[in-house]
């Protein structure tokens, strides 16, 4: 079964649509590269999955591990590189709230660093995880 239907819509903008659930997501070529930002690029959404990717695996090995994971909030910064243009670096920050040992610790950011999108891009994109925990 397909995953998703992508049409062109002009302007170097794309809109996405996720076949099972309907849900939708637009891209928009960036500024630096003749789009006009109005939306994340692809290489955002590249981005901001690697960052989703690691919070879900978080989620679910904190459930399968009886942690009570309260919350975790985060942030990125993606930098591009020319000659070719691609992703250079994905510097990620995420908050995590809950009581933890240091073991719980230790175990939700090795499951964050091995999510399925980590391990899927390539190994010239420099991944770097600030991982903090609050109560």
């Amino acid at each position: 079964m397909k995953t998703a239907e992508i049409w062109y819509k002009g302007n170097l903008r794309t809109n996405a649509r996720h076949l099972r659930s309907g849900e939708e997501i637009i891209s928009d070529a960036p500024i630096d590269n003749h789009g006009k930002g109005e939306a994340f690029s692809p290489t955002d959404h590249l981005s901001t999955s690697l960052a989703s990717c690691m919070i879900t695996i978080m989620g679910l090995k904190a459930t399968q591990s009886n942690i009570d994971l309260k919350d975790i909030k985060g942030s990125l910064k993606k930098e591009m590189t020319s000659n070719p243009r691609r992703v250079k670096s994905i510097e990620i920050w995420l908050t995590v709230f809950g009581n933890f040992s240091d073991r719980e610790k230790e175990m939700l950011y090795n499951s964050a660093i091995n999510c399925p999108v980590a391990k899927s891009l390539s190994p010239e994109i420099d991944q770097i995880l600030h991982l903090e925990f609050a109560d």
